[in-house]
């Protein structure tokens, strides 16, 4: 790892941590394309315990709004979720993954796009806890599945409600990384490194609370997902 390298890392971080804390999401999938040519190695063990503690920071600053039922259920879906993430990590290559990841979140981008909003109900949120964290343990890009689910919600719901799943499903997937030998010594001193800078970000996110809250946090969700699913298509061929 290089100085230009660290320093890359810790930039596009701060710029996720911001747009994770300002609409719920973002850190994995703006970080990962960048991350993956400045530190190869630290994809995806080291951004999934870096992301890990912005979770809880937006669960906690915006908890009057969490969606207590949706949670349980899309926790429900993470476990079995996480046991396949951590199964495909040691099966398919990753740029197969990133194709199969960017083509499933367009394709949802798309459908609700046109249709009416998804109700959130066990099977929904459970279907949604369950892709998310596939896609979250095995290529650190768990957002989108969760978030086109609460995208027609306010602001404060769906930063708190995807803060405490990211935090909790997080943890089943360092759970699983520390169980199969994925934490090194070289990967949990560079999380400690780069753990500020997520820091840093987090708190700069509060002040745009307001302006996405306003009529822009719908856009920035299908926005951001269809983002985050090209790059995982370019990431995979390329």
């Amino acid at each position: 790892m290089t100085v230009v390298g660290f320093l890359v890392a810790a930039g596009v971080i701060i710029f996720g941590s911001i747009v994770q804390g300002t609409i719920g999401f973002g850190l994995g999938l703006l970080s990962a394309p960048f991350i993956a040519i400045a530190i190869p190695e630290a994809i995806p063990v080291v951004l999934v315990m870096v992301a890990w503690p912005i979770g809880g920071v937006t669960a906690v600053r915006e908890h009057h709004a969490l969606d207590h039922f949706a949670l349980r259920w899309m926790l429900v879906g993470a476990v079995p979720g996480t046991l396949i993430g951590l199964w495909i990590i040691h099966l398919a290559s990753a740029s197969t993954l990133g194709v199969i990841v960017g083509i499933t979140t367009l394709a949802g981008v798309m459908a609700t796009m046109v249709s009416p909003p998804i109700p959130v109900n066990r099977t929904s949120a459970c279907s949604a806890g369950l892709i998310g964290n596939i896609t979250g343990t095995a290529a650190s890009v768990g957002g989108p599945p969760v978030a086109l689910l609460f995208q027609h919600h306010g602001g404060p719901t769906i930063r708190s409600t995807l803060g405490a799943y990211f935090a909790l499903s997080a943890t089943l997937s360092v759970i699983g990384y520390g169980a199969t030998g994925e934490i090194t010594v070289d990967r949990l001193l560079l999380t400690l490194a780069l753990l500020p800078a997520m820091l840093f970000g987090a708190w700069l996110s509060k002040h745009f609370h307001g302006l996405v809250d306003a009529g822009w946090l719908r856009p920035s969700v299908l926005v951001l997902s269809s983002v985050a699913g090209t790059i995982a298509i370019l990431r995979g061929i390329l």
